[in-house]
């Protein structure tokens, strides 16, 4: 993609009602645009990494047996009644129709998903069974803040699992927790194993917490095994549950995922049941295991920036490479940046050529920073001469000269 004709554009000026890292750098970068509080409009940029961070969890979920679909995010009243959450959740949007129809924009897709089960699971053969969704969700928080970190409207994947025994329940738990630990490594945050409150459904639940100094949540490390507490059920006799030990350091951190049993819960208010091998009928049990990409691209900023910008991890970038031509009016120089441009692209390499020919060297540069590519790639009179182009790395900051015929193999596996 040409930067010139690109859907964005950078700004020198930081937000002024949002102070947090990733609101900050994530606007003035071109990735979002704030169309109010809690609501954001993904731009190229932007989509591009949001949509980088949904594959991998969408590889994830697969190869554990999660099967995708796709729920409706306008939910009828009658369902949340069933529940006896239309009152009781505080969050729900509701809209009423011009005919009088009064609906719910989903938080949550427990309402819709143990319905559908209905009908399609009857059998003790039928179980167990996983589906999940990737969709947009609706809370109305009172006080939406943190830029992506907690919005009113915001992504999530959510998967649900049915089993027949609580013992099967545990297991594929197990089976999530050991997938969301793999996608937040690839996602370049490693998570923190979090135990927490189970609610009103079980007695507990997992949260993953990624350590951010500016994180919103307060969690207690095991300093023996990095098993982890959620402050709310910490106390300074608390025994951790895995080593039994009673040494704990403090820390801040941020949410990106949670996994809970939700057991009969919703399978009785549905009377969602199967047929046992002894012909009796059963309620299902259930498991809910939710992660929210667009919290996590928030987060991913926050962990991944200094002064200058954002520095992407290279498996959610929304470029592989930024190619940067110096002199663009020069015609040799833009002649070799057009023929390098084109290569790359023709060996399926993910560029952005910063063509422009009326930003100077001083604003090209500061845009790459801010926008945080890994690689930087320079053409210049000065590197012609040499027959060979600036490679940088954004993380790094290391510089080195390439041969041009040799650069093409710094990138065939990216």
């Amino acid at each position: 993609m040409k930067q010139s004709q690109y859907f964005s554009r950078t700004s020198k000026t930081a937000p002024k009602d949002d102070v947090s890292v990733n609101a900050r750098l994530l606007e003035q970068a071109g990735f979002v645009h704030k169309e109010m509080a809690g609501v954001y409009s993904y731009l190229p940029l932007g989509w591009r990494v949001l949509q980088k961070i949904e594959n991998i969890i969408r590889e994830e979920m697969n190869a554990i047996g999660g099967q995708e679909i796709l729920m409706p995010a306008m939910q009828p009243k009658e369902n949340w009644q069933a529940t006896g959450r239309w009152d009781s959740l505080d969050v729900l949007f509701k809209i009423k129709s011009q005919h009088d129809n009064e609906y719910a924009l989903g938080p949550t897709h427990e309402e819709i998903v143990t319905p559908l089960g209905v009908g399609r699971i009857s059998s003790y053969r039928d179980l167990p069974l996983a589906v999940y969704q990737i969709q947009t969700k609706f809370r109305d928080e009172a006080r939406a803040k943190s830029g992506l970190m907690r919005g009113r409207e915001f992504r999530m994947k959510d998967l649900y699992s049915f089993h027949t025994t609580e013992e099967d329940l545990a297991r594929y738990y197990k089976v999530v927790a050991e997938s969301y630990t793999k996608i937040f490594n690839r996602l370049g945050i490693p998570a923190l194993y979090v135990e927490a409150d189970g609610g009103t459904f079980a007695k507990y639940s997992h949260e993953f917490q990624v350590e951010t100094p500016n994180g919103e949540d307060v969690v207690y490390v095991c300093n023996k095994c990095q098993l982890a507490v959620n402050k709310e059920i910490f106390s300074d006799e608390k025994t951790c549950t895995d080593c039994g030990e009673k040494d704990y350091r403090e820390t801040k951190a941020s949410e990106v995922g949670n996994i809970f049993e939700l057991k009969t819960k919703f399978s009785e208010s549905f009377k969602l049941t199967y047929t046992d091998e002894d012909g009796s009928q059963k309620p299902v049990l259930m498991g809910c295991y939710g992660i929210g990409p667009s919290r996590i691209m928030g987060v991913i900023v926050e962990e991944h920036h200094d002064e200058a910008g954002i520095i992407w991890p290279e498996s959610v970038s929304p470029f592989a490479v930024h190619l940067i031509a110096l002199g663009g009016k020069d015609a040799e120089v833009s002649e070799q940046a057009e023929k390098l441009y084109s290569n790359l692209l023709a060996a399926g390499v993910e560029v952005l050529y910063d063509d422009r020919t009326e930003a100077s060297a001083g604003q090209k540069f500061a845009d790459s920073d801010l926008i945080g590519i890994p690689n930087r790639v320079i053409i210049s009179s000065k590197t012609i001469a040499e027959n060979s182009v600036e490679l940088k790395n954004r993380a790094s900051g290391d510089t080195s000269l390439v041969p041009l015929n040799q650069i093409m193999e710094k990138f065939s596996n990216a």
